[in-house]
């Protein structure tokens, strides 16, 4: 509990990734991805709770072995790669409010694929949502200018052309606006935000963001997993 808002951490943990099977289980310097997890809400004793949601039963023996809870089994119909993590989080939340026969006024989602997060950039992110009073406050880091849409191509017809015409009022990256994208390290939402306003894409009505300026790895490939790996031996 912090500020008298009771916080459930919902962890999504599916066992159908396509890109590397199992990928939340897969292990980095011996440790599976969802062990990750665990230090940090050790380290947050704001949590009132914190649960796997999951369709397999490989990953909830892991996941159970490493301390953490598995209340329930994910649905079915809510374990397909095409279902949106909206779903998955009101589902659990529902679930949740119905065995523990409380309300959570705070849902933090903690995705096993970010290794390199820290209790700090998530008790920020829960303290953000609170103090300014937001529907969702998301963890971004900024974009490398060579991934701005304004240096970005395409090729149409065999022919190279500018991705947005704009790019050819833009000389130096200096001209270029800061933008940021998802980093995947917390995702924090008011209840009013799961339950009642269809917007996670947006992440709500009112948002917010914290910054990160440290590295971090979003998994989805291989490559990120060795990356990570070397990551977590420098930092």
């Amino acid at each position: 509990m912090l500020n008298n808002k009771t916080i459930l951490c919902i962890i999504p943990a599916r066992g159908g990734s396509k890109g590397i099977k199992l990928k939340n289980i897969q292990k980095i310097n011996g440790v599976p991805l969802i062990g990750y997890i665990k230090p940090i809400i050790d380290d947050l004793e704001i949590i009132d709770k914190a649960i796997v949601s999951t369709d397999s039963q490989k990953i909830a023996d892991i996941a159970l072995s490493l301390g953490l809870e598995v209340p329930f089994f994910r649905p079915n119909d809510l374990s397909g790669d095409s279902v949106p993590d909206l779903y998955v989080l009101r589902h659990a939340l529902e679930e949740m409010e119905k065995i523990s026969n409380k309300l959570y006024d705070i849902i933090l989602m903690l995705q096993p694929t970010s290794p390199l997060r820290k209790s700090k950039h998530v008790r920020d992110a829960i303290q953000k949502l609170i103090d300014g009073n937001f529907d969702s406050v998301m963890t971004v880091t900024e974009t490398d200018s060579k991934a701005h849409p304004l240096k970005q191509l395409i090729i149409e017809k065999d022919k190279l052309t500018n991705y947005d015409n704009k790019a050819k009022e833009i000389i130096t990256r200096q001209e270029l606006n800061k933008l940021y994208h998802r980093n995947g390290v917390a995702y924090v939402f008011s209840r009013d935000c799961l339950l009642n306003q269809d917007t996670l894409i947006n992440m709500g009505k009112n948002a917010s963001a914290i910054i990160i300026d440290e590295p971090t790895v979003n998994i989805d490939t291989k490559m990120d997993l060795e990356l990570a790996s070397y990551l977590l031996g420098k930092y």
